[in-house]
């Protein structure tokens, strides 16, 4: 019995040490956060029959994000599998989807990030993100 109260007190303790709020962990680990509420004061939805959408929104602390999407038709061309197998040449739809999401970062600063995502994959631009070297 009494290794049976050592191993639920040790549990119930466990279970109090990890179910504390985030921030009081931050708190302990040197870290700070700082958390503001935001409402979202400006929202559109766009879907479209043809699979096309427009969403966007800003909300109370400047965060505002724009996504625009459609479906587009490319060529895929013949080619070869590993085992041999033959896929002819055939179209197939991708959803492209273009957009931005902007911010303040902690000193103040608007970051903005523009993006287009098709088959050649993320393709974010920024005056925040490094460059290669020429």
């Amino acid at each position: 019995m009494y290794k049976f109260a050592c191993v639920l007190c040790s549990a119930l303790l466990l279970t109090y040490v990890l179910a504390r709020p985030q921030d009081a962990r931050a708190a302990g680990s040197g870290a700070t956060t700082t958390t503001t509420q935001a409402s979202i004061i400006h929202q559109d939805n766009v879907n479209n029959a043809d699979g096309s959408f427009n969403s966007s929104y800003e909300t109370s602390n400047g965060i505002r994000v724009e996504n625009i999407g459609y479906l587009k038709k490319i060529i895929i061309p013949k080619t070869e599998t590993s085992d041999g197998q033959v896929i002819e040449e055939h179209e197939e739809l991708v959803l492209v989807q273009t957009g931005s999401y902007s911010y303040s970062d902690p000193e103040g600063n608007i970051i903005t990030l523009r993006y287009v995502a098709d088959e050649n994959g993320f393709q974010p631009e920024g005056d925040h993100l490094p460059v290669a070297p020429q």
